[in-house]
């Protein structure tokens, strides 16, 4: 059982592969497909089960509704690391413009 630390963690592993495919409607053939791939890499329990943390929960959406669009799994992969990208570069410039100048 997890302790109360870990529940504001999103990298925590907490849900079950299982519990995932329920939550967003995906098979379970999908969730081992991105672990297969090296797209998505659960954690695992001491007894080898697959768990994901709210993080990853998160990019497997965003990678299906690429999907969904019509893109291809190595297209959604990048357009999803592209943007993550875009937001790690908005998120710098900002910071360097609220510094003080010298």
């Amino acid at each position: 059982m997890p302790d109360a630390a870990n529940f504001d963690d999103v990298d925590y592993p907490t849900y079950t592969t299982g519990q995932v495919a329920r939550m967003l409607t995906v098979q379970q053939a999908f969730l081992r497909s991105l672990d297969a791939a090296d797209i998505i890499t659960p954690q695992r329990s001491p007894g080898g089960h697959r768990r994901y943390s709210r993080r990853q929960v998160t990019l497997i959406v965003r990678l299906r509704e690429q999907l969904d669009e019509g893109h291809t799994l190595a297209a959604a992969v990048r357009i999803t690391d592209l943007q993550d990208q875009l937001e790690q570069a908005h998120t710098e410039i900002s910071r360097l413009r609220n510094q003080p100048r010298q």
